[in-house]
């Protein structure tokens, strides 16, 4: 039985180091602005109280088959938590979306989460009252019911001041956003309307691929681009590549940049559009887009924006991510597939994209059973005088 107890004590502390993870996210990265940032910070750290009341109460079972479904019960609770955390510091690092629960679809894993961390304890407080000799459906009924409550508590305490929060930031106006419009009277188009760009922008892309959880590399680009004239440079870390590399189009010339030597002069024809051109093209072209899916309304530093997205292959990814090629060079893509989610700005224009796909090696790495790509793509200051000089 002390092994058992010192088993389900782990799990509820790594549930209660998770929750902690998460709400420490929230507290010093989230600052939309709002009136009460703090107090979303504090309650999202509300579900750490549960996790440490599983750790000094655990659900102690005797029968090797109700332990083995506590223990699957705290595993499946880590298991929905991890990505979900992933998620949220992508989001925080990227300045993403500054609604914190933009729809019920990026709500569930949470909730799921709290409901595994809020039975997981609710049995082991049902155990502690009932005592070892009540019967276990008893004890089981009871923990239910104290996990369900536990969770509904929790979630709307923090569901509620997330969005009291929000929903103040969204009546207090903005008065301007690098990302677009913040009239919080305009609504967004919705996603089955045609993705439009900027005259002008400036755009960040950043392209990371893994094997099999290993690391292949990253491309870091920034680049401007005014009407059909474009200039960026990209920093490319991979096995087979380091350097800086580069591509600029001014009216009729173009210029390429590869590591060991400066700017040179092709064909402007072979260079074709760039930056968040080709990822309007992804929208546009994809056979997904008639079942585009919305996942709500965001706010980006004050700026609303419609959350959409379609699934996604791997010729349609190379069409949005050009440079994307750094990393998995002629590998098959055919069978490829992912989803790209875009941002919509009230302005309807392409203000943010973000892509992750899957799928066999095809040769790139010896050995390797599986390749995933996340490209993420920021288009700001759009409409801005962004003039794009001819390389020296």
């Amino acid at each position: 039985m002390r092994v058992r107890t010192f088993e389900l004590r782990l799990i509820a502390l790594s549930l209660a180091a998770s929750w902690t993870l998460a709400a420490g996210l929230v507290l010093l990265a989230y600052h939309p602005g709002g009136p009460i940032d703090l107090f979303v910070g504090l309650a999202s750290g509300l579900p750490i109280v549960i996790a440490l009341a599983g750790f000094v109460w655990p659900p102690v079972a005797r029968g090797d088959r109700a332990f083995s479904g506590l223990v699957w019960l705290g595993l499946a609770a880590l298991l929905v938590l991890a990505p979900s955390i992933v998620g949220l510091l992508s989001q925080l690092l990227a300045r993403g979306p500054q609604t914190l629960v933009p729809s019920l679809e990026a709500a569930y894993p949470w909730l799921l989460g709290l409901f595994g961390t809020s039975l997981f304890t609710g049995l082991g407080i049902a155990r502690r009252v009932l005592g070892e000799s009540a019967l276990r459906r008893r004890r089981l009924v009871r923990g239910i019911v104290i996990g369900l409550a536990a969770t509904v508590v929790t979630g709307s305490l923090v569901a509620a001041v997330a969005l009291g929060n929000e929903l103040a930031l969204r009546d207090r106006p903005v008065a301007a956003s690098r990302f677009g419009p913040t009239d919080p009277n305009v609504e967004p188009p919705t996603c089955d309307k045609a993705a439009g760009i900027g005259r002008t922008a400036l755009v960040d892309i950043s392209i990371a691929a893994d094997v099999d959880g290993r690391a292949l590399g990253t491309v870091e680009l920034n680049g401007v681009r005014s009407f059909q004239d474009y200039r960026w440079l990209a920093y490319v870390a991979t096995n087979q590549r380091l350097g800086q590399f580069g591509s600029a189009v001014v009216g009729s010339s173009g210029w390429t940049l590869e590591p060991g030597g400066g700017w040179r002069s092709v064909d402007r024809s072979s260079l074709g559009d760039a930056l968040d051109a080709p990822v309007r093209e992804a929208t546009i072209r994809s056979g997904s887009r008639v079942a585009a899916e919305m996942l709500g309304v965001a706010y980006f530093e004050g700026a609303r924006a419609r959350h959409c997205r379609i699934a996604l292959d791997g010729r349609t990814f190379r069409l949005a991510f050009p440079q994307a090629a750094y990393l998995i060079a002629n590998a098959d893509v055919s069978r490829w597939r992912g989803e790209l989610d875009y941002w919509l700005f009230t302005d309807g224009e392409l203000g943010r994209a973000s892509a992750a796909i899957s799928g066999e090696p095809g040769g790139l790495v010896k050995g390797g059973l599986q390749v995933h790509v996340q490209a993420t793509m920021t288009a700001t200051e759009r409409g801005a005088t962004h003039p794009v000089s001819p390389p020296a």
